[in-house]
């Protein structure tokens, strides 16, 4: 029992620390550059980590269950490409057009799900090799060069605002209310939980993690979709290139926030938190540094490798035994 409290304690410390390190972060950078902290560069920032984070709530998913899907950022490229080209190449309806998109993120993500689950092929292998094929299909489907002309609708969805408030980050704070709500209050998340903790007494509990583990892929390539078409949205065109190297911050996210690549632990909120810092430092490295946008993704990689070698456990290092007793 003692034991119990204390772990709750060490990981309530350990998630304020995360949290005062996105707040010292914020001073810093406000020393650092005039008009950081105005209203305006507030919801840039937001705007920015608002896909970012997107895509991280459906990869926390993926790590809750000890696995890893490096597939998103080529799915991200992927559905928006396809949602624009069949927008602006057959004149289809904006909204069957973004359906389209998430309809291969689904489709992908199970594809995911069915290589690892009944291919018995490990999730890096797995979700590398789909990195490959889809960033490969987008090339060749808008043959290496941008898809332009999207009508005022298909913008708005990334560009468009809602009582000053950008429809990214409003898209965003709905998904992470309700993965938050399913990830603790459902049976599914405990078994999401239960099964990255510890697969085969979840197995021996009557619970499929092999179904679990379908869904979470599919989860995670939905998402990615959502934030691939959104990326295309507010660039107005759908790029061969797009979301190159967002898998690192997708990963980096959770990580920081408190997930174990070994699974059973993590939690939205700290993934939110993960992604808000990367976003920072990264359109803060942007913005002060010359050639920052060459730098930024050096930041999630360096995360991970810290956290990876000192904390291999997560940062909260408590396992799901004992985080749900």
């Amino acid at each position: 029992m003692r034991s119990s409290v204390l772990n709750k304690s060490a990981k309530a410390v350990r998630q304020l620390s995360v949290l005062g390190f996105l707040l010292l972060l914020v001073v810093v950078f406000t020393g650092l550059a005039d008009g950081f902290l105005t209203l305006s560069n507030t919801l840039n920032i937001a705007l920015q980590t608002s896909m970012i984070a997107i895509v991280a709530i459906g990869m926390s998913f993926v790590i809750f269950t000890a696995g890893i899907d490096l597939s998103v950022g080529s799915v991200m490229a992927l559905s928006g490409a396809l949602a624009a080209g069949v927008a602006v190449n057959f004149g289809m309806d904006t909204y069957l057009s973004i359906a389209v998109g998430l309809g291969i993120g689904l489709v992908i993500g199970a594809i995911n799900g069915l290589l690892i689950v009944k291919g018995s092929i490990p999730p890096f292998v797995a979700t590398l090799s789909m990195l490959a094929v889809a960033r490969g299909l987008t090339l060749v489907y808008t043959q290496g060069r941008p898809i332009a002309g999207l009508d005022e609708r298909f913008i708005y969805f990334g560009s468009g605002q809602v009582l000053g408030i950008p429809l990214p980050v409003i898209i965003m704070i709905v998904i992470a209310v309700v993965a938050h709500i399913v990830t603790r209050y459902t049976p599914f998340g405990l078994h999401v939980y239960s099964t990255g903790g510890n697969e085969e007494t979840t197995r021996l509990a009557g619970i499929s993690p092999d179904r679990i583990k379908l869904a979470v892929y599919m989860i995670s390539g939905f998402l990615a979709a959502l934030g691939g078409i959104l990326l295309t949205s507010r660039l107005w065109s759908a790029q061969p290139n797009a979301a190159a190297g967002w898998e690192l911050d997708a990963i980096a996210a959770p990580v920081l926030g408190g997930s174990s690549l070994f699974g059973g632990v993590g939690s939205i909120g700290g993934t939110l938190i993960g992604a808000f810092i990367i976003g920072l430092v990264e359109t803060t490295v942007v913005f002060l540094l010359p050639g920052g946008s060459f730098l930024k993704g050096a930041f999630a990689l360096l995360t991970m490798v810290i956290i990876l070698v000192v904390r291999p456990e997560g940062l909260y290092g408590v396992v799901f035994e004992e985080e749900r007793l």
